[in-house]
């Protein structure tokens, strides 16, 4: 991997709130977890755009806190797609699990940004390699390891 690859980034915040992370911020974490060239858009919502687009798009009646759609995967060309992070559901988690909530935003934008390059946790050896991409990348960024039980 190396820091050369490009990316276009939009940032889009739906909601209001002080302890969202910034543009600069969503960027240093997408740009840590790229391996190729991404065209993408980061939307921040609310709890009644995350449900809605969990329901519409799997079928879920609940917000999730965070959505990842890929729209162009052609190999060598710019990968495009979108990236959406429901704050109300990363803010209750972070609570819950009693982690940090800027490193609990990191780490699902790494998460996001993996699963838009190809990345998935549905098998056991493939969620294996993600986890391990997620923790290298997050203590490389000097956030704590995101699946150390407290």
């Amino acid at each position: 991997m190396t820091d050369d690859h490009k990316l276009s980034l939009s940032v889009q915040y739906a909601i209001d709130s002080e302890k969202i992370p910034a543009r600069q911020q969503f960027r240093r974490w997408v740009k840590v977890a790229l391996e190729r060239d991404v065209q993408m858009v980061l939307r921040v919502v609310d709890e009644l755009e995350g449900r809605a687009l969990n329901r519409s798009y799997r079928g879920k009646d609940y917000p999730t806190n965070v959505l990842t759609f890929v729209y162009d995967d052609v190999p060598g060309a710019t990968l495009s797609g979108d990236v959406v992070i429901c704050a109300p559901v990363v803010a209750r988690e972070a609570k819950e699990q009693g982690k940090d909530l800027t490193a609990h935003y990191a780490h699902l934008t790494i998460h996001a940004v993996l699963h838009l390059q190809g990345y998935d946790h549905q098998k056991q050896r493939e969620a294996r390699r993600m986890e391990a991409r997620e923790t290298a990348l997050l203590l490389k960024l000097r956030y704590p390891a995101p699946y150390l039980v407290n």
